[in-house]
């Protein structure tokens, strides 16, 4: 039984899987089906508008062999919609219908075998258009079934390309029908069919495709009933998720019947065409099509520039000649260039490769990349870079494409290298490595190897910027050959190249491993610049935000805990990365700003910056733009230049001490170099180097300057067009329809301008003409120039075919179009300028933007019938109402603002709103008209300037970027005239400079009407300017306005913060109320007021200056006030005698019971006193103005109207003040605007801020100031306002209310504390060079933050708190230049037995008796000085020190007890200081206990010798230019012990043994000599005896004399066989031994010579 029930299974199944397989078509029938396609595009919302296409046909399809079938598309019926839905039905195009029926008419044929669709047979006259329709019909077929599972995936052939696919089968078996069920992820794909064109690093879309199969299976076989598909394509261009546009697509295959007869074979010969997959032929040569229908020559020439640009696209190369020929007297032929290198076809290349070998040089910069060889490139420097630059994109951009790269594309750029390398030409070094760069293939590595040392021991003489290119070029190739990491690692290079290659690890994104290893080689590593840099490198990779760089982030925190916080201390002089970066989860994109500071040891400030935007979105990456800048050698130009040192005995004694000093080498030397460089998505643009040869051309084109003179002189006119293609970006996927799906953009702009410009310069020039006749001449210049400017954008989603076109479409434009017509009056010597211009008199659009998006469908058999759909609905639009709202500000201005009210709008409900809900997208279900227009009137010019907004979009149904694109927008800045009581012949603009700006202004203020009572031109011009500015009403006393005019000097008296007593005080007249009885109200308030509350906080926030309160009940301020800045309390501050006489005032006034003579004649005595000192200084009084200007409307038989504006300044000594006034000319009611600055002193700036009527309506005030913070430097920045604008309050509470929300972000802490109503405090503390405290206080809240990290150190001195300084006396704006400068120089300290050197390193060390040892020198080439010192063998204590200083030789030492001087041997006289009359300037002089020495133009800023202490303080220019015992002052702290050989010592003994000058023994003093020494290392168990050799040389007493002390020293020993040949033989150093053991060997300090040899 059990046996026959296992058959029964066995036979099911066996029939099961006999019967469901592939479909079958069999021999001899036709099978006819019915077809339908749909493409929809459409947003979310089906309420909006959509486009699309649907075809219908009758679709026969009959086997004629095992594999071959025919396929028969008959009766094709294409159909459009455009418009809504349910309203708006598909409409049929007939003409369209014929076409494409034409180019089915003949059968297809495809090779079929168990559902998979082979090779594609179409006619050969066939459009590649219909052939891709009947493989959207064909990949219906394409079905993978297999016979063990029901449910499975694998990669399946289609349309799209192989993509994964899932399959689902549900057998039917007791009806013997099956369906089938298939999805495919169109991102999951192989060999994917899709097309880009500058869209590399956009993900463009999200798509998925649907299948559902009917099959019916019986004895014959398994026939397919019908087939359904559905394909979704979501495209959100700024990837938001509810922002998406979609498109979708449908298929429908249904069996109708089965009929005998077959298919008729095809009349026509057939070819192949491929597989199923998608074949692109002309979709990217296929633009977006542009419909001229815009007015205006500009917007009509922008849109026939795209028209060209896509007719050279199709265009054959005779038609193009063809085109040229016609257009040989055609003005624009720019404009047919412009557009054939836009159109970047085949054709076009060819074309102008033509005319370039031709020898048409008018045109040649239109250059592409196989130009290279070309003459006429050779000989412009600019233009070989772009070529060769540009090359290497094309080069990448193909290869990018392609399997493999032809090894031919890049062999012009190996050329390249190769010659520039054989020749030595640095310049054509950068330039291939830039290339090879730009192009980034894995076969460049082995060329760009050669540049590095590291691979090529050739490539060390090579210079450090082409090493740094070299790495700059693995850029690309090091994502795909990590190679860089070696690069680093070599600690033989530069530090700037090394660092450059771990900017280019690091973009690679190694992983752990690496990232560990690097950060374990920083344990021990020998550049504190690199490790600096890259240490900070890997901070900010760990705190960084961007999903993609997680894993490096992780990395890099692990890797750092192998570090320490050692390197975070590091000072400014190291070498740095800055990074701020963001990204926003919810639209997955982010960006990173980075900036590499690269420090030299040769510089103080970076000599390598790099900054670089690097965008991140969705999955992918782009670098934006990055800009670097090198500098090499610049600090030559700020020194003294032209000193001869070479010439100087000073540079032969050098170069004789560098005989003695072993294996001493100077620095080689440096040209002064500038580089920079650009890239624009990677790809390097251009770049250029500025040297000594660039610099002589630049001044050979300044010596042409003449010519450019009479140039101009002879007038300027022309017309100047540049049509631009700006960009192209194309993604091109197929649809399961077999149409093509595009979301492209295409840009262009058209720039035009015609000028005519005339210029007179008086007197002519003539021909010895020099550029400084130029300050005495006098220039009329006419002008007339018109510039436009037109920018048009395109952008569609939809089908896109050269028959039709079906989707959404973006228009956006920005046009500009101004009219500068004026006449120029410039005289150099009486420092005039005048210039005059027409008013307006017609209104005129001066910019303007627009964008609207519609559902377009057109197509090219029917051009007349195009359909354009608005996206959102009709309904009724809202007009705008010309009643005109008055601003609710004061009409006291020269100009207000007047806002145009639109009319209540009706929704869909006809529910009214008003203006503001129009402005709110999120209020109601119907859609949203925006429209505002806001004018500004200058009534005293005769214009006015409108701002013009409209808006309706989609955005009320979700509020998504996309929606608000989707509709309507318009901006428009229009400029109209204004009618005035007179008419305006002309508006002026005169600005007068020097001696007579103050007349100019009394001038302009006469030119109306004379005033009454003028006797004499020699009036007082300081009282009548005074006049005329109205500033008498502007300086007048107010006891409520303390403002910020007073000078630093008069008593301060702090205002009290109420709102009511600042408004009183601004609305209170000057002179309306008797200022005794203002002083005596203002004396009691003040009286009354005292601190009387305190901080009790933690100790973070008691830092916080204390506050305090009034206990008037006028008085709730709550100011806080600083130790060490008094002025900033409630409390009256007045200084010295003033505040005698101020309290005595106040007495008097308190104690005066009557209005008696007796009493009042004191009281208005002392107030006489009192306020003249207080009252404002005006710096007219004593100061004429240095600048001013008029802009005034000149009328007819009518005063002058217009505005006038007067700068004075007063730059005394500690005291520098700038005042700046501003008025209408005529007027009543005057409306003024006062700016003043002053620098009350070294530590406080005030700035202040009034207008409106008399300067009196409006007031904002600021003052800057240093002092004590918690016993921290801190510097503190007042805001005060008493009244402001309204827009000013509105925006002020709109940033209000997103502060709290910000701090907590940002890490802040918050407290709700009541302030100063008017009045905001930001306080920085600097609480280490690393740390600052942040303290903001504001009316209602105060925020504050401990600890922050400052990008960079700050220089100071935390030791010396500022309470040791007296607080008036700190110049701490004056200081902080010279603290900073002071910090940048190297100071050096030899004092008895420790030694400070230039980088700070303490060591202590005993010099040898009577040995002359290199204190510092100049090792540079020029050789500028030289410094030694010994110590004498009469005292231990003392020092003898020797200069030599051009032609000087100067001895300073000790002589019972006093310090002697000499100069080249002779003694100096007391009567110092000394000068010398060298090129150089040298001053001895003396100071405190001892000499000073100054000689700053040879890098030496100060000496400082008393006999005991040497103190040595060089230049910032001198960085990494020293030597000797004092260090190489260039920051290298663990590579301090620097031999003369460059090698390291081990210790500090060593080190200075190494600087002892050796001298003769039989006539010096110094007996002591360097030899190598000799180690016997006995045999051991496991090794050898053998004989070690120190490497270095050390210390020992020369032949003939013994020594008498010694001193251990380590040294490194290089070991051999006992039985080697190796000996010494006189040698006096092991050069290049390795070293096998360190070990400590007695040094010989000391030396008794009793028998020496020495020659009579």
């Amino acid at each position: 039984m059990k046996g026959l029930i296992l058959t029964l299974v066995f036979a099911l199944v066996f029939l099961f899987y006999f019967f469901l397989t592939e479909p079958v078509f069999h021999m001899g029938k036709t099978y006819l089906y019915s077809y339908e396609s749909i493409i929809v595009h459409e947003l979310p919302e089906r309420r909006l508008a959509m486009a699309g296409v649907r075809l219908a046909s009758k679709v026969e399809i009959s086997r004629v062999s095992d594999s071959d079938h025919l396929l028969q598309i008959r009766s094709p019926k294409l159909e459009e919609h455009n418009g809504f839905l349910p309203t708006d039905s598909f409409t049929p195009s007939s003409r369209l219908s014929e076409t494409i029926a034409a180019c089915l008419s003949q059968p297809f044929k495809f090779e079929y075998t168990e559902g998979r669709v082979g090779s594609i047979f179409a006619p050969e006259d066939c459009p590649i258009l219909c052939t891709n329709l009947v493989r959207g019909v064909l990949n219906l077929l394409q079905i993978t079934i297999k016979k063990s599972q029901n449910v499975y995936e694998l990669q399946e052939a289609g349309i799209e390309g192989i993509c994964q696919t899932r399959y689902i089968i549900q057998d039917d078996s007791n009806n013997n029908r099956a369906t089938i069920s298939k999805s495919k992820d169109l991102m999951d794909c192989q060999d994917k069919a899709v097309k880009n064109l500058g869209m590399a690093y956009i993900r463009a879309n999200i798509g998925t495709a649907t299948f559902t199969y009917k099959m019916k299976y019986d004895d014959s076989g398994t026939s397919l009933t019908s087939a359904m598909s559905d394909q979704v394509y979501e495209i959100s261009p700024f990837n938001e998720p509810n922002g998406a546009i979609v498109m979708e697509a449908r298929q429908e295959l249904s069996l109708v019947g089965v009929k005998r007869p077959p298919i008729s074979a095809p009349t026509s010969r057939l070819q192949k065409q491929g597989s199923l997959r998608y074949h692109f032929s002309g979709e990217l040569l296929q633009m977006l099509t542009v419909q001229n229908n815009e007015k205006g020559d500009t917007k009509e020439a922008s849109a026939k520039f795209l028209q060209m640009v896509q007719l050279f696209r199709v265009a054959t190369l005779d038609q193009i000649n063809s085109l040229w020929i016609m257009t040989s007297t055609f003005p624009g032929r720019p404009w047919f260039l412009s557009a054939i290198y836009a159109a970047g076809a085949t054709d076009t290349f060819r074309f102008l490769k033509q005319k370039i070998h031709d020898g048409n040089k008018k045109w040649y910069f239109f250059l592409l990349q196989t130009f290279l060889t070309c003459p006429q490139i050779q000989k412009v420097l600019i233009h070989r870079i772009i070529v060769y630059l540009g090359y290497g994109s094309m080069v990448n951009k193909y290869c990018a494409q392609a399997l493999l790269c032809p090894n031919e594309l890049l062999q012009p750029l190996h050329d390249l290298a190769t010659e520039a390398i054989s020749k030595g030409d640095a310049k054509d070094m950068s330039l291939a490595l830039k290339a090879m760069g730009n192009a980034g293939e894995p076969a460049s590595v082995k060329r760009i190897l050669k540049f590095l040392p590291t691979f090529s021991l050739a490539a060390a003489s090579l210079p450090n910027r082409i090493h740094a290119d070299a790495v700059l070029a693995l850029r690309k190739i090091a994502r795909k050959d990590p190679i860089t990491l070696q690069v680093f690692m070599d600690t033989t290079l530069a530090p700037n190249v090394r660092m450059v290659a771990c900017v280019v690890l690091f973009e690679t994104k190694p992983a752990l491993p690496t990232v560990a290893a690097l950060a374990t080689s920083l344990l021990t590593e020998p550049s504190l610049q690199v490790a600096s840099f890259a240490y900070s490198h890997m901070k900010t990779l760990a705190a960084g935000k961007i999903p993609q760089l997680h894993k490096l982030s992780a990395a890099c925190n692990i890797a750092m805990k192998f570090l320490g916080p050692r390197l975070d201390r590091l000072s400014y002089r190291y070498s740095k990365v800055i990074q701020i970066s963001d990204y926003s989860s919810q639209y997955q994109a982010g960006a990173i700003w980075r900036v590499y500071l690269m420090n030299s040891p040769s510089t103080m400030f970076p000599s390598d910056i790099i900054t670089k935007v690097r965008g991140y979105y969705a999955n992918t990456a782009m670098d934006i733009i990055e800009v670097a800048f090198r500098s090499q050698s610049l600090t030559k130009f700020m020194r003294k230049q032209n000193i001869p040192f070479a010439e100087y005995d000073t540079y032969k004694t050098l170069k004789e001490l560098g005989k003695s000093l072993l294996g001493w080498k100077e620095l080689p030397p440096e040209d002064p170099l500038v580089s920079a460089y650009i890239k624009v998505l990677g790809q390097e643009i251009a770049f250029a180097d500025i040297d000594k040869d660039a610099i002589q051309q630049m001044m050979m084109v300044l010596t042409r300057l003449l010519k450019v003179v009479e140039e101009v002189q002879r007038g300027i006119s022309g017309r100047w067009t540049l049509p631009v293609m700006v960009g192209e970006m194309r993604h091109i996927v197929p649809t399961i329809a077999g149409l093509p799906l595009e979301l492209g953009l295409c840009a262009a702009t058209v720039a035009q301008a015609a000028a005519d410009v005339d210029v007179k310069v008086s007197p002519p020039v003539s021909d010895n003409f020099r550029p400084s006749q130029l300050w005495e001449s006098k220039m009329d210049i006419h002008a007339d120039i018109r510039p436009k400017a037109y920018f048009h954008i395109i952008a569609m989603m939809g089908i896109n075919t050269q028959y039709f076109q079906s989707g959404f479409e973006l228009h956006a434009e920005f046009s500009a179009n101004t009219t500068m017509k004026f006449d120029a009056r410039l005289n150099m010597k009486e420092k005039n300028l005048k210039i005059e211009t027409l008013p307006c008199h017609q209104e005129a659009e001066l910019a303007a933007v627009r964008s609207e998006v519609y559902a377009i469908s057109r197509n090219m058999e029917e051009v007349d019938s195009e359909k354009k759909s608005q996206i959102l609905p009709k309904g009724k639009i809202p007009s705008i109402s010309d009643q005109l709202l008055q601003s609710t500000e004061g009409s006291s201005k020269p100009a207000s603002w007047k806002v145009r009210k639109p009319l209540a709008t009706h929704t869909a409900d006809n529910r009214e709103q008003s203006s503001e809900e129009l402005g709110n997208p999120h209020m109601g279900a119907g859609q949203r008209f925006y429209a505002h227009r806001f004018c500004k009137k200058f009534e005293s010019l005769g214009c006015s300037t409108c701002l013009s907004l409209k808006s309706q979009n989609s955005a009320f149904l979700r509020n998504t970027y996309l929606h608000k694109l989707f509709g309507e927008f318009e901006a428009r800045v229009i400029l109209k005239p204004v009618h005035t009581d007179a008419d305006i012949e002309k508006i002026q603009l005169e600005v007068q400079a020097g001696s007579k700006a103050a007349s100019k202004i009394i001038e302009v203020s006469s030119s109306g009407s004379k005033e009454e009572g003028e006797t004499s031109p020699y009036e007082d011009i300081k009282a009548k300017l005074k006049k005329i500015l109205g500033i008498e009403n502007v300086f007048t006393y107010q006891t409520a306005d303390t403002g910020l005019w007073a000078e630093s000097s008069t008593p301060h008296l702090s205002r009290s913060s109420s709102s009511s007593a600042a408004s009183s005080a601004d609305s209170r007249e000057p002179g309306n109320h008797h200022r005794k009885d203002e002083i005596k109200q203002s004396g009691k308030k003040r009286g009354s007021k005292s601190s009387s509350r305190s901080s009790s906080e933690s100790s973070a926030s008691s830092r916080v200056c204390s506050s305090s309160s009034s206990s008037s009940q006028d008085d709730n301020s709550g100011d806080r006030h600083c130790s060490g800045d008094s002025e900033y309390s409630n409390q009256l501050v007045i200084h010295s005698g003033w505040t005698f006489l101020y309290f005595l005032y106040l007495t008097c006034i308190d104690h005066a019971s009557g209005f008696t003579i007796v009493i009042l004649m004191p009281c208005l005595f002392l107030w006489s006193l009192f306020s003249l000192y207080l009252k404002p200084r005006f710096l007219g009084d004593s100061k004429p103005p240095i600048l001013a200007a008029v802009l005034r409307a000149i009328n007819r038989n009518k005063q002058p109207t217009g505005l006038q504006l007067v700068l004075y300044t007063d730059t005394q000594p500690k005291r520098w003040r700038i005042q700046m006034f501003g008025s209408t000319i005529t007027g009543p009611d005057r409306w003024k605007f006062c700016a003043d600055a002053l620098v009350i002193n070294y530590r406080k700036v005030s700035g202040s801020l009034k207008w409106g009527k008399d300067c009196q309506d409006y007031h904002i005030a600021t003052q800057i100031a240093t002092g004590q913070f918690a016993a921290y430097p801190a510097m503190q920045m007042k805001l005060e306002w008493l009244k402001v604008p309204s827009i000013i309050r509105t925006t002020a509470r709109w940033f209000y209310s997103f502060l709290p929300g910000a701090a907590y972000v940002l890490g802040f802490s918050q407290r709700q504390q009541l302030g100063p109503s008017h009045q905001a405090t930001l306080v920085l503390a600097l609480t280490s060079p690393r740390t600052c405290d942040v303290v903001l206080k504001l009316p209602e809240l105060t925020i504050y933050n401990t600890a922050i990290s400052l990008p960079l150190p700050v220089p100071s001195h935390p030791r010396t708190l500022t309470s040791t300084l007296p607080s008036s006396d700190w110049k701490v704006f004056s200081q902080a230049t010279l603290t900073i400068l002071e910090s940048l120089k190297g100071h050096c300290t030899v004092s008895q037995n420790k030694i400070t050197t230039f980088n700070g390193v303490e060591f202590n060390y005993a010099m040898p008796v009577n040995c002359y040892h290199v204190v510092v020198h100049d090792c540079s080439p020029e050789l500028k000085f030289l410094v030694m010192g010994k110590r004498s063998e009469k005292s231990a204590d003392p020092i003898a020190i020797n200069v030599r200083l051009a032609s000087h030789e100067i001895d300073m030492y000790v002589s019972n007890g006093l310090i002697q001087l000499k100069i080249n041997g002779v003694q100096a006289p007391r009567d110092l200081p000394y000068t010398s009359n060298s090129d150089g300037s040298l001053l001895i002089s003396s100071e405190k206990k001892g000499l000073a020495l100054k000689a700053p133009d040879y890098g030496i800023d100060k000496l400082y010798y008393d006999g005991h202490r040497l103190e040595i303080q060089v230049a910032f220019w001198m960085a990494g230019k020293t030597c000797g015992i004092c260090g190489k002052y260039d920051a290298e702290v663990e590579r301090e012990y620097k031999t003369p050989s460059g090698y390291l010592a081990k210790d500090a003994a060593s080190f200075g043994h190494s600087w002892i000058v050796s001298e003769n023994p039989c006539t010096g003093a110094c007996k002591l000599e360097h030899r190598p020494v000799k180690s016997e290392r006995p045999g051991s168990f496991e090794k050898t005896a053998e004989k070690c050799f120190s490497v270095e040389p050390v210390l020992r007493c020369v032949h003939g004399c013994s020594a008498t002390e010694t001193v251990p020293v380590s040294v490194s020993l290089h070991c051999v066989p006992v039985d080697s040949s190796l000996r010494l033989d006189g040698q006096p150093r092991l050069d290049r031994k390795s070293e096998d053991v360190v070990a400590s060997v007695p040094a010989e300090t000391a030396c008794s010579c009793r028998r020496q040899l020495c020659p009579a």
